[in-house]
């Protein structure tokens, strides 16, 4: 790629003088040349950014590379502000791409937030119900102090009572006021007493993937005789795989033959993440066998090998083990804890995306039947993305990979690959149907009287699932108004990759 940009250059060197003499020289009298172009281009502060996009990354990475780049050449960067210009630049068929800027990039990899309130809100719709819960909280949460835990209820804000959005002018209110800060809220709390206060966004909050992890003791459910591991995870997060380590660690101790793995809210993420966590779910007999197969364009395969399928076949536990001593002892001292289970049970719903369907899926051919999703269709996304960045020269990358971003201006996350596990099974474009399907109970904080983990608990207990009750399966005769998800967001389900570690 370099040798072409130099031939261009020299090209160009070598066409000037000709131009010049074509295009003439003005006389003292003649008007100074307009070049319209030139000035818009001038104008445009992101133009260099977005050339950039579409001749070093989506005219060769992009998985639909072939589809698009002739039409993309006759987009004008400037005609175009820099997301809808990347939203121009997508296949029809791609509903995963995306891009952000620096301040958002940076928040979400380090799990830094300003200005947040530190919970996620549902309604569980499932149950007939459009009143407004939490879904879940970080600890730390403004709201943490005042007993709202998972399961709380809003009911008003400022007195407005939203007990249940029952039109799009309830909606309205509460999109327009909830983000407001300070804000005083009522919420009837998971005990039935309702509360009042006001309370004001934290200015910053740390947060971490790793919500909770816990040992479910015999006598948590009738029947049950064995401890049981529950890990709830958020997000693949590369910066937090201690999260992961310490997580396993816990549930090695406790000697757990089965472990629930709670993915529900888990959009994807980081590609090193999702191969440190099927390491330590996978049976020890599977090590060194292929946990998943990616495919790229035809286009950037005839490029190098390096990204054929065969190159592009990661396996359990021999991908991650690295070459040099220093670093095989800091491995050595993480794997002696990976488990050894004979069950493990996946609670899923529509927010389970992206890594989260590839860790199931990379799972399914070593456990079989043992391996059960529970709780909801999964998003359905069979594919992932490079991390690509601007500025984007090789120095600008070496910053980006020591975690140096004071250059970093935007990122890019176009789809790259498809997935396949080591049986050459993809994740469906609709997701996967759970074993047993139930919805999200947002009445309940986790723990064995949540639904979704009493479900998983029971069936370890007994070897039958609870019947589901309180359940309306029929939209007739429900009244209100939906609101929006994360998983309802632009961007939601990132399966990403460094670029780096296939371009070298």
């Amino acid at each position: 790629m370099k040798e072409h940009k130099c031939f261009r250059f020299w090209l160009f060197l070598a066409l000037f003088p000709l131009l010049a003499v074509l295009q003439g020289c003005p006389g003292t009298d003649d008007p100074p040349v307009k070049d319209e172009e030139a000035e818009k281009i001038a104008a445009d502060p992101d133009y260099k950014a977005k050339d950039f996009l579409r001749k070093e990354y989506m005219d060769v990475y992009y998985y639909w590379q072939a589809d698009v780049k002739n039409r993309n050449t006759g987009y004008k960067p400037y005609d175009y502000e820099i997301y809808d210009f990347f939203d121009r630049m997508l296949d029809s068929r791609d509903h995963w791409s995306w891009m952000c800027d620096k301040e958002y990039y940076v928040s979400s990899e380090t799990g830094v937030y300003t200005g947040t309130w530190g919970v996620s809100l549902a309604q569980p719709v499932d149950f007939g119900d459009y009143g407004i819960r939490v879904r879940y909280i970080y600890p730390g949460s403004p709201l943490e102090a005042f007993g709202v835990t998972r399961g709380a209820w809003l009911t008003h804000i400022n007195g407005y009572d939203i007990s249940s959005i029952n039109s799009q002018e309830d909606l309205d209110y509460f999109n327009n006021n909830f983000n407001k800060t300070p804000q005083t809220f009522t919420f009837r709390l998971a005990n039935g007493v309702d509360t009042t206060f006001t309370a004001a966004k934290a200015a910053s909050l740390a947060t971490r993937p790793g919500l909770i992890t816990h040992i479910f003791q015999p006598g948590d459910v009738p029947g049950l005789t064995e401890p049981v591991g529950y890990f709830h995870y958020l997000s693949f997060l590369a910066n937090f795989l201690d999260d992961i380590d310490n997580a396993m660690k816990t549930l090695h101790d406790a000697g757990v033959k089965k472990v629930i793995v709670d993915l529900r809210y888990n959009g994807g993420g980081d590609s090193r993440a999702s191969q440190r966590l099927i390491d330590y779910l996978a049976p020890k007999s599977a090590e060194g066998k292929p946990y998943v197969i990616r495919h790229h364009n035809s286009y950037l395969q005839s490029l190098s090998d390096s990204y054929s399928d065969a190159k592009n076949t990661y396996s359990i536990i021999s991908s991650t083990r690295p070459d040099d001593a220093d670093s095989r002892a800091a491995w050595d001292k993480v794997y002696p804890n990976r488990l050894d289970l004979d069950a493990i049970y996946f609670i899923t719903g529509g927010g389970s995306a992206s890594a989260s369907e590839m860790v199931m899926n990379g799972l399914r051919p070593f456990f079989g039947d043992k391996l059960q999703m529970v709780g909801g269709q999964t998003y359905g996304k069979p594919n992932g993305m490079y991390v690509f960045i601007y500025p984007g020269s090789d120095s600008d990358y070496d910053r980006f990979y020591a975690d140096d971003f004071s250059r970093l201006k935007w990122v890019f996350l176009p789809i790259c690959f498809y997935n396949m596990n080591g049986s050459l099974e993809p994740i469906p474009d609709k997701g996967f149907t759970p074993d047993n399907a139930r919805p999200d109970d947002v009445y309940h904080d986790f723990g064995p009287n949540e639904d979704l983990i009493n479900a998983c608990l029971t069936r370890i207990a007994t070897g039958r699932y609870p019947e589901l009750t309180n359940v309306s399966t029929k939209a007739a005769g429900r009244t209100g108004v939906r609101m929006r998800l994360e998983e309802d967001e632009p961007g939601y389900g990132r399966y990403v990759v460094r670029k780096r570690e296939f371009s070298e």
